[in-house]
Order: C-alpha cells, then sequence, then structure tokens
C-alpha cells in the first residue's frame, strides 16, 4: 500500500494552501537546496522555518547525517516555493513531491555521502515517480536570463528535475548536482541482479571394474 507519509521520517505539522489540489499527470520530484551548512541545521528546524515562512515542500533531507522530516503528505501540493505566479507547478502530476535538501547549490549534495537516501528513492519509486532526468543534469546556473526551467515537454514526462529545470522557476537550486550519482546509486525495486555463473563441478571418475581373471577394465568401456 502506498503511504502518504514516508516512513522514519519526523512529521513536522503545517496548513496545506487552502483550495489548492493535484491536476493529475506524470508523477515528478523536484529537489532543491536550501542554500545553508548542513553541518550546523537540522531537517526539522529547517521545516518548522519554512512552515512559519508559509513555504510547504514535502521532505526535508540532510544528506550529511540522514536526518528527514516532512510537512505534507505526497497527495498535497506545496505552495510558496516553485515558480512565482501562474500556473502552479506544484499541482501539476498525480504527485508533484518537493525535496528540500539542505546543502548548496555551488557545492553539490551528490559529490558527498548521502545518508538515508535510499528510504527516500524507495519512497518516490512507490509513488510512481520513474527513476529518470528528462532534463539532463541541471546546470550551475541557468544558462540565460530570459530562459528559465526546461521544456515542457520534458516537464510533462515526469520523472526527477531541479528546481531550476521547472518551467518558470528562476533560480540556481540544486545546482550541478550528478542525477546518475542521485538516482543510481540505489538499485530500484525489482530490478534483476546478475546472477553469478555456478562454479564449475568436479567430473566424476570412471568406475573400476574386475573381470573374471583379475584383468582390470573401466566400466562402459569395450573389452579388448
Amino acid at each position: 500500500m502506498v503511504n502518504a507519509w514516508m516512513p522514519g521520517t519526523k512529521r513536522v505539522p503545517c496548513a496545506g494552501p487552502a483550495g489548492a489540489h493535484l491536476q493529475g499527470g506524470a508523477p515528478r520530484a523536484v529537489w532543491l537546496t536550501t542554500e545553508s551548512d548542513p553541518a550546523a541545521l537540522t531537517a526539522r528546524a529547517v521545516a518548522q522555518r519554512l512552515t512559519g515562512d508559509g513555504r510547504t515542500g514535502h521532505l526535508v533531507w540532510n544528506p550529511r547525517t540522514g536526518e528527514t522530516a516532512q510537512l505534507l503528505p505526497a497527495t498535497a501540493p506545496a505552495a510558496g516555493g516553485l515558480t512565482a505566479g501562474a500556473p502552479d507547478r506544484a499541482c501539476e502530476g498525480r504527485v508533484c513531491i518537493v525535496v528540500t535538501v539542505i546543502g548548496w547549490s555551488h557545492a553539490p549534495f551528490t559529490d558527498s555521502p548521502m545518508c538515508g537516501l535510499a528510504a527516500i528513492l524507495r519512497w518516490l519509486d512507490s509513488w510512481g515517480v520513474a527513476r529518470r532526468w528528462p532534463a539532463g543534469a541541471p546546470a550551475a546556473a541557468p544558462s540565460h536570463p530570459r530562459t528559465r526551467g526546461c521544456d515542457e515537454r520534458l516537464w510533462a514526462r515526469g520523472g526527477h528535475f531541479g528546481h531550476s529545470q521547472v518551467p518558470g522557476a528562476q533560480t540556481a537550486s540544486p545546482g550541478a548536482l550528478s542525477p546518475h550519482r542521485l538516482l543510481e546509486s540505489v538499485e530500484p525495486p525489482g530490478r534483476a541482479r546478475p546472477l553469478a555463473a555456478p562454479p564449475p563441478q568436479p567430473q566424476a571418475l570412471p568406475a573400476i571394474e574386475y573381470s573374471a581373471n583379475g584383468e582390470r577394465h573401466y566400466a562402459g568401456a569395450a573389452h579388448a
């Protein structure tokens, strides 16, 4: 059964945006960074600050410690964080799960140990978020000040995106992270591991038989 709350997370109560609802479509996850030091902040403290500011993502994750905190169930859209103005990209998709990572866009968190990542990916997998990054690796900064986010067709495919790749977004977060390190460091469920070749079996030696006159020969061999 799919769980709206990620198992093992700390819950930080917050009120969802009034009247907001998910519009359906391909499930997706959006990754962004807080531009703060993971050695100095806990996931719970950041989650409390976000809800106090009226910004409600789903998960807050400290990759240094593995601590996660959750503000909203997967079935509710985030508010105040993806794009400024209409359309509200946080409402697009069967789910659009926002993962706020305590870290810096200029120092991609995929270059460091990512404690607790396996549990997050398993939860996103359970919601049908495909292990793909349609828009390619996020840039360190937007390539052009008038071009924000990825192509609409790529966004419509669902999967994983950096905040800077959300159509209409104006941010460099999460920086030039590595989608391969993020998504392939943990094997998705259902993928069959290659089976190791069985060890060679020793060949049985032929049985020795003796004739009536005491001559020795091998079983199955023709008598001279």
